[in-house]
């Protein structure tokens, strides 16, 4: 009998599937929106219905599904623990365990969604083939994921891999998300970016600059666009985000060394204009070697979470 895995991406506005086979050969991708009512309850449940719905209208039973392979935002311990489901109202939960139970005792693994979208991306994407890597994800945030070994690094409370709250600048006021203040994802995350530019356009309020005209509909993508046209204000906000992503790169170097480090989310479309610049400070401040991790961009886009979760099953 043919067998496959299910890989689950659970995200706080959608929940993303897919169908694999034990190669990693995706056969099925699917999505529906996330319900998050009544502290998350219909989360799980939804997942399991949804499953047992394509599994029989694709295979009528003719197949063994090996297992669920599940991606969570938040903190995930290495007993399936989560404290806190961000944006799902999860508290204080065994994920895994409750959808196996759901599911009829099929085999279930969760882990932090950012986590596994690094092994996603090191096992199928951008890092494919390096058992050593290190994603780090410029979205709404500034995620993070390690993996060694092939395996993903939590760490003792489930908080390795989170990057985006290193602090890498000193004098910052405004607190982060995290209550901190100074966190990369301040600066490099999409928010952050447009945060940048608007700090830079109040500080030279005379600078001509193509962001003066975008007012309150500013984005990152607009500085990224703008900055690879020739916009000097833009440019110089991207600077500053590659100078802090260039240093934290080069300080994950110096602690775990990884073979790859891989730029994903949606600020990484902004291509090699990033990377470039990136690549520069990371070069000025890792002098110590030549012989370290490269620096490349994700290729899973938002696949790689459903490709992680479901390596997390198929071994």
């Amino acid at each position: 009998m043919e067998k496959v895995g299910i890989g689950v991406d659970v995200g706080g506005t959608g929940i993303k599937l897919g169908l694999f086979q034990p190669d990693g050969t995706i056969l099925k991708k699917w999505e529906f929106p996330t319900d998050t009512s009544e502290n998350g309850t219909h989360v799980l449940p939804d997942i399991a219905e949804s499953i047992r719905k394509t599994m029989e209208e694709t295979f009528q039973g003719k197949v063994e599904l090996i297992g669920v392979g599940i991606g969570v935002p938040g903190p995930v311990q290495p007993t399936g623990y989560v404290e806190v489901g961000v944006n799902l109202h999860w508290r204080e939960m065994y994920p895994a365990r409750e959808l196996s139970d759901l599911l009829g005792g099929v085999r279930v693994e969760v882990g932090n969604d950012a986590n596994v979208a690094a092994l996603g991306e090191a096992w199928r994407g951008g890092g494919e083939g390096a058992a050593n890597a290190v994603l780090l994800t410029l979205g709404t945030g500034v995620g993070g994921g390690v993996i060694m070994n092939g395996e993903i690094v939590t760490g003792k409370h489930g908080l390795a891999g989170e990057v985006g709250h290193i602090h890498v600048r000193d004098g910052e006021t405004e607190p982060c998300n995290c209550g901190a203040v100074g966190c990369l994802e301040q600066i490099a995350s999409a928010t952050g970016i447009v945060r940048e530019a608007r700090r830079r356009l109040a500080q030279e309020k005379t600078r001509d600059s193509g962001l003066r005209a975008l007012g309150d509909k500013l984005t990152a993508k607009d500085v990224c666009d703008l900055g690879r046209a020739g916009d000097g204000l833009a440019d110089e906000v991207m600077e500053t985000v590659a100078k802090y992503l260039g240093e934290t790169i080069s300080m994950l170097c110096m602690t775990i060394d990884p073979e790859i480090f891989i730029i994903g989310g949606g600020v990484s479309r902004a291509g090699a204009y990033l990377l470039d610049k990136i690549k520069v400070y990371y070069d000025r401040y890792t002098k110590i070697s030549q012989n370290r991790g490269r620096v490349v961009l994700a290729e899973l886009g938002n696949d790689a979470g459903i490709y992680g979760a479901v390596k997390l099953v198929l071994g």
